[in-house]
């Protein structure tokens, strides 16, 4: 490693469970009643499981990719390489908010091992932007995720939008899912970015793990595969990857209710009111890395993925008794739901299209 644990820049956390607030919190009593069930204890045997199995699949896939490399077949082994990046992501992200090691040092060490070494997508990046997002969800002009760029998330940031972007904005809902192909390299460019200006050893710990990541990554593919297929495999992992990650975050806040500027909500209307369930058994917790169960990750965020199964009952029941709305939908109604949301702010710029 290049530096010692002692050397690890500590991003800011990302949120952990909230405080059990006393006096008038409407969030007291769940929390409570939450931490007495042990839903908030660590599950190391889980996630060693879990780590386990996606580095042995991963190696398989790449396995696969050295047997099949003669053949253009071997490009198709791009798709489970995606979904099995994004259970690395999924790791990550745990790691960040700290539910898998039962000290912080040891879940920044697996955020940096998981996301620098193995994605080559920065720990400390995505700290800082998601524990900003965890803070203030659906807030403009305080998460980041709904900030102005490519995408406009309300109707006064498509009405700035200009060139190719207003374009863009018009059209946002139908181009939504072909950018997101971009995303797999964009996560990656961003977290080189954000290495600019940080301390030294923060540069030389996060970029030393990126750049092995990037020169391991492209090493390997190129070695496996004449430089066509290399690069046709890249394209595919990378496109996909993107895909399958803004497919998972899509669904969680877009077209939520996204509080006015000055708005001073409290942790449960806040992060409740906010967020979006989707609800599809095993298969959807699995494709989702349990993001699916949003409110109440939003809520908890430092609980384990596997309690999160748990806690929702718990959480309908309390939003219930204090008369505050659980929104809870199937996969396909949420990205409607989303997807409607983004059409609707690019309704006026069609408008003005139209009567030119």
């Amino acid at each position: 490693m290049p530096a010692s644990p002692s050397a690890v820049a500590a991003p800011p956390p990302v949120s952990a469970a909230p405080p059990d607030r006393t006096g008038g919190s409407d969030f007291a009593p769940l929390a409570r009643r939450v931490r007495e069930g042990g839903l908030l204890d660590r599950r190391p045997g889980y996630y060693a499981r879990a780590i386990a199995l996606n580095l042995v699949a991963t190696a398989a896939v790449w396995a696969a990719i050295a047997w099949a490399g003669a053949s253009w077949w071997a490009v198709l082994l791009g798709v489970p390489l995606a979904v099995l990046s994004a259970r690395t992501a999924f790791l990550g992200h745990d790691a960040g908010h700290r539910q898998i090691a039962r000290s912080a040092k040891g879940n920044r060490w697996l955020g940096l091992l998981l996301g620098n070494l193995l994605l080559g997508m920065g720990h400390g990046w995505w700290s800082d932007k998601h524990n900003r997002h965890h803070a203030n969800p659906n807030h403009v002009g305080k998460d980041p995720d709904v900030g102005e760029g490519v995408l406009a998330w309300t109707e006064e940031q498509a009405s700035r939008q200009r060139g190719p972007l207003r374009w863009v904005a018009r059209h946002q809902a139908a181009l939504f899912f072909p950018l997101l192909t971009l995303e797999g390299f964009n996560l990656k460019v961003g977290s080189a970015l954000f290495l600019r200006g940080r301390p030294r050893r923060v540069q030389l710990l996060e970029g030393g793990l990126l750049l092995a990541h990037s020169v391991g990554y492209l090493a390997l593919t190129f070695a496996l595969l004449s430089p066509g297929k290399a690069v046709a495999l890249i394209l595919v992992h990378h496109a996909l990857f993107g895909v399958h990650l803004g497919s998972v975050f899509a669904p969680n806040h877009k077209g939520m209710e996204m509080p006015e500027p000055g708005a001073r909500w409290g942790h449960l209307r806040r992060q409740v009111l906010t967020s979006r369930n989707v609800r599809g058994g095993v298969v959807v917790d699995w494709l989702m890395g349990g993001l699916n169960y949003q409110i109440e990750h939003h809520l908890f965020p430092g609980i384990p993925r596997c309690s999160l199964r748990r806690v929702r009952p718990l959480v309908m029941e309390h939003c219930e008794r204090v008369g505050l709305p659980y929104t809870e939908t199937g996969l396909v109604e949420s990205y409607r739901q989303a997807l409607g949301h983004m059409r609707e702010v690019g309704a006026e710029l069609r408008a003005e299209s139209a009567r030119r």
